[in-house]
């Protein structure tokens, strides 16, 4: 289930909210949990077992980590659930790329291919197994203590806001919330307003731009001119941004209503003046995830040797590559922007430093949009016949472009941009930070919100173009 459908808006969040709110708190997280279970069952009805049964092993192996005094026993039943988790990802994501790749090998030294039935890939898979070991790990390193009912466990990770593509809420930020969280009306309406704002940008902006990048991508790209080239280019690049950030609103705005404080995941990323900085804005929960699980094990920056500093960073960003789905341009699209990180700390951070902020956030969002066209192509040849188109030089910029396309980029690049400045600044923290509000307040955010979501909702009875790029991750 898609949360920018009809189905959806009219008839399953109602439903829940209404149920929700009329039981006592006691069975709160049991509506969830059985909300949550028919929402991803909707989609993938083969595969909810599956998340149901490993997730109800895990948490007992979790609990014997827990109660267990012994280091190798807790060391070895860390493994055992860090084991089971990403076993199930590498199987349902991983193998058919795998079985793929060596048989491309064996035929080229004249072997006969493997035979192999492909996986299907569950929905919402990779977010699932970073959410459950961040439960096991913090659960191990004494962060937090594990949840004592199993039901509750089954509600933080099928958690239908947040399950499907994530922000990635790590156990021990919201841990307490589970078991003893306050719900007030303020949260319930601010989370209202988050969630129409989210629906606008993924609706209203992001499917515009959806349009035109599939018309460019999806075409000739040997016949295209270096005008189409940028023109597709700068639509993926807003319809990335949109499309995540705005599914990430409207899942913090939903877990507000429920009065869950769900992370952030995006800050303004297109203002960046360098790659690190980008990364610091873009997709913060997975960045925060591999910082912590991943590249501070590893050494992080207190390694001696900058070969290993910087092999570490590459590591990290080759496997961040990797984790955007089983195929070679995500990993040349992680190692390209390890590249650039492992650039900024070399040199390129002083040098954009001294060009001032103009050039140095024009340059980075350069970086950034040629990295999209890797992460958007998965064959090899069309990348490299894209990025030629780029830069031809040909001159010729007659573009097909869909309906208010060009109206929307203008508005697409304002909310880009927004923040950069005091002032974008200062209403972003107003409309989107807030505690509380006045009565006055609220009445113009709710007038505001309604609007967004009867547009919103005009757009998707209009149309049936309503993909969500990061559902397939």
């Amino acid at each position: 289930m898609v949360f920018s459908t009809t189905l959806f808006l009219l008839y399953f969040l109602p439903i829940f909210l209404l149920v929700y709110n009329l039981v006592g708190r006691k069975w709160k997280n049991l509506v969830i949990l059985i909300a949550s279970i028919l929402f991803y069952s909707w989609g993938a009805p083969k595969f909810v077992f599956v998340i149901v049964g490993s997730t109800i092993l895990d948490f007992y192996l979790v609990q014997q980590i827990y109660k267990s005094t012994k280091v190798k026993l807790r060391k070895l039943l860390l493994g055992l659930s860090i084991f089971m988790n990403l076993g199930l990802l590498a199987y349902f994501k991983y193998a058919n790329f795998f079985v793929e790749n060596l048989n491309s090998a064996l035929e080229s030294v004249g072997f006969s291919e493997l035979s192999w039935t492909s996986v299907a890939l569950p929905i919402g898979i990779s977010f699932y197994t970073f959410q459950t070991l961040t439960y096991s790990i913090d659960v191990y390193r004494k962060v937090h203590a594990p949840l004592e009912k199993v039901t509750d466990y089954l509600m933080y990770i099928m958690s239908f806001p947040q399950m499907i593509a994530g922000p990635i809420v790590r156990f021990s930020s919201i841990a307490n919330q589970i078991t003893d969280r306050k719900e007030v009306i303020d949260d319930k309406l601010i989370g209202f307003y988050r969630f129409c704002i989210g629906l606008a940008k993924k609706v209203l902006i992001a499917n515009v731009m959806a349009e035109q990048a599939d018309l460019i991508f999806d075409g000739q790209l040997s016949e295209m001119s270096m005008g189409t080239a940028w023109i597709g280019m700068l639509a993926y690049t807003f319809q990335i941004y949109f499309d995540f950030s705005g599914y990430s609103d409207m899942a913090i705005g939903l877990g507000r209503m429920m009065g869950f404080r769900f992370p952030e995941n995006f800050d303004s990323p297109y203002i960046s003046k360098n790659i690190s900085e980008f990364w610091r804005r873009w997709h913060i929960t997975l960045g925060a995830f591999m910082r912590d699980y991943l590249y501070i094990p590893l050494g992080g920056n207190r390694v001696k040797s900058k070969g290993r500093l910087f092999f570490n960073l590459w590591i990290v960003f080759l496997l961040s590559g990797l984790w955007h789905g089983a195929s070679w341009n995500f990993v040349i699209w992680g190692a390209y922007h390890g590249l650039f990180l492992i650039l900024d700390r070399l040199f390129l951070i002083r040098f954009l430093n001294k060009m001032g902020a103009i050039f140095s956030t024009l340059f980075t969002f350069l970086i950034v949009m040629i990295g999209w066209v890797i992460f958007r192509l998965e064959d090899l040849a069309s990348i490299n016949i894209y990025l030629v188109k780029l830069f031809s030089f040909d001159f010729n910029f007659e573009i097909n472009s869909v309906p208010s396309f060009w109206f929307i980029a203008i508005i697409a690049t304002f909310f880009s941009i927004f923040t950069a400045f005091k002032i974008g600044r200062k209403i972003e923290n107003f409309v989107l930070f807030q505690n509380y509000l006045k009565v006055s307040n609220h009445f113009i955010f709710t007038l505001s919100a309604i609007v967004l979501l009867v547009v919103s909702m005009i757009s998707i009875t209009s149309s049936d173009f309503n993909p969500f790029i990061y559902f397939r991750f």
